[in-house]
């Protein structure tokens, strides 16, 4: 029976969740779980990542740098790593996303944090800003999805997201898919720059190929667009200061489709343009982050 894509895939999540344990606290609110990473002292920054991430993104070495000057709270978005999904239906938009976060961090102590947003994370920072203006001090948006594009995302993202793939390929990926091939996803999330040394072991992606964590990935991933379009015409009601850091060779997010419209839909935007970095800015471009941060910081007059 081991050669069954359903079995099997069970057995490597169980052996992926043994190898890559919580490394933070658990927080019940709205009827599910949410796993924070908590460390550091001062003013709170809440950390978001991006998809097909987890806390381990933050914890790798952004905590580490900022945990001297900061409270940092890096949480697991529903669905992935080990929070919760917030409902039973197909998929967790990013406004009942931000919602489940914010109530998170507020259970936390953290009732007005800056916000910090990578990726697909960025639309749920910015989810947050739009629904609870009052429940956070400041953005800051590295490399985030935050406009429309055109087309699709490919057919992997378009089956996946289906019930019929979901049921079907989901576990067969999760069952038989090759860490080799999920570490070329990897350079190719991080290109033209290369993971920090023992990032790929440390960030769990065995976590990644769950097969729930999978299918909730790409219904999130592959259901944005339509959540972004809504979103866009409410981004001038932003009014909390706003750090745009963003790779001018972002591949995966273009700059010139999400990071520099944005800049100028948001009255409070300060766009900074990271020549010849790519998607993960804050691996590779560690001050420059650091220092977006601080920026934010000092304009919401928390430092």
């Amino acid at each position: 029976m081991r050669w069954l894509p359903g079995p099997r895939a069970a057995a490597r999540a169980r052996r992926a969740e043994a190898k890559y344990l919580p490394t933070g606290r658990f927080v019940t609110v709205g009827g599910g779980r949410v796993h924070a990473h908590v460390e550091g002292t001062g003013p709170d920054v809440v950390l978001i990542h991006g998809a097909n991430g987890n806390t381990r993104d933050w914890s790798f070495d952004v905590i580490p740098r900022l945990a001297g000057r900061y409270r940092l709270i890096a949480m697991d978005r529903p669905g992935m790593g080990y929070s919760d999904r917030v409902t039973r239906g197909f998929v967790d938009s990013p406004a009942q996303q931000a919602d489940r976060l914010r109530a998170a961090a507020a259970a936390l102590g953290a009732e007005k944090p800056i916000v910090v947003g990578h990726s697909y994370g960025g639309a749920i920072a910015l989810a947050w800003a739009l629904d609870h203006p009052d429940a956070l001090s400041a953005l800051v948006l590295l490399g985030a999805a935050s406009n429309p594009w055109r087309g699709g995302l490919g057919w992997l993202y378009a089956v996946n997201s289906s019930r019929l793939g979901g049921a079907t390929l989901v576990p067969l990926i999760s069952a038989y898919g090759t860490y080799d091939y999920a570490q070329t996803v990897l350079d190719r999330i991080f290109a033209p720059q290369r993971p920090p040394p023992g990032y790929d072991d440390y960030v769990g992606i065995g976590l990644v190929l769950r097969p729930d964590t999978l299918r909730a990935n790409a219904r999130q991933v592959n259901g944005l667009k339509p959540h972004v379009r809504a979103m866009v015409p409410r981004y001038p009601g932003i009014r909390v200061p706003t750090e745009i850091v963003h790779g001018t060779e972002d591949r995966v997010v273009p700059l010139w489709i999400h990071g520099e419209p944005l800049s100028r839909q948001i009255p409070t935007a300060r766009l900074t343009r990271l020549g010849g970095i790519g998607h993960m800015p804050h691996h590779n471009a560690p001050a420059a982050v650091d220092a977006a941060i601080d920026r934010a910081a000092t304009r919401a007059g928390l430092r």
